[in-house]
């Protein structure tokens, strides 16, 4: 292993702990004064330019900093400044206003489409007999606040009832009356007054080993495929 650290000031200060014992005897341990003279004229040369160098990167990391908070202050200002032109813009009706500031003119935002249509319907039997769907939808980019109108009919024909509404992809249905044998749900994706092309698939009831179950779930109307739940 060298006696001699890795690192640059690890050198400078080794040499420089021993210059003056070496100094003092140079012929007792095989030196001459002259390898000791020259050995503290680069010593002391090494340790001014370190010195300089430690000083020159305080000063770069100071003049760093200062160059950050420089541009930081001049964009907070400056995008004030900007919001106060599109804010005129805005309140004279002119257009010409971005043209005379030499900025690009904001871009119309392309409407948000309407919310999707569920689809990849699954079904599973609670231990109290409630009814827990789950489904897909997918809506626009940059949609928010969707939220899903859960609908069911109790027979082949007739009309939807109502049995409640949630923000995620899941409903759970604890109102099934007793008896039932087949339902048919139609989910519908809302977004504020949008409402999304409606998605309807039969829930089908059997007996199985451990009583009922799901027997089959099946797509009411045209929509993506389904799958049961495990």
């Amino acid at each position: 292993m060298s006696i001699v650290p890795d690192t640059n000031i690890g050198k400078i200060t080794f040499y420089e702990a021993h210059i003056g014992p070496w100094t003092s005897t140079p012929t007792q341990i095989g030196l001459v004064a002259a390898d000791c003279t020259a050995l503290q004229a680069l010593i002391t040369n090494a340790r001014k330019a370190w010195d300089a160098q430690q000083a020159a990167s305080e000063a770069a990391k100071a003049a760093t900093t200062a160059m950050h908070n420089a541009v930081r202050a001049m964009h907070t200002l400056g995008a004030v400044d900007l919001a106060k032109i599109k804010a005129y813009a805005d309140v004279t009706n002119d257009p010409n206003v971005y043209a005379k500031a030499q900025i690009p003119m904001p871009a119309t935002p392309a409407p948000v489409g309407p919310p999707g249509t569920p689809f990849d319907f699954t079904v599973s039997l609670e231990q109290t007999g409630a009814v827990t769907l789950k489904w897909k939808c997918n809506n626009p980019s940059g949609a928010a606040g969707t939220v899903y109108e859960v609908r069911r009919r109790l027979s082949a024909t007739g009309t939807f009832d109502y049995v409640g509404s949630q923000g995620v992809k899941s409903f759970t249905d604890d109102s099934i009356p007793a008896g039932s044998t087949a339902l048919t749900y139609q989910i519908t994706a809302i977004r504020s007054t949008r409402r999304g092309v409606p998605a309807q698939f039969n829930v089908n009831f059997g007996m199985g080993g451990d009583g009922l179950m799901v027997a089959t779930v099946t797509e009411a109307t045209a929509s993506p495929s389904m799958k049961m739940a495990a």
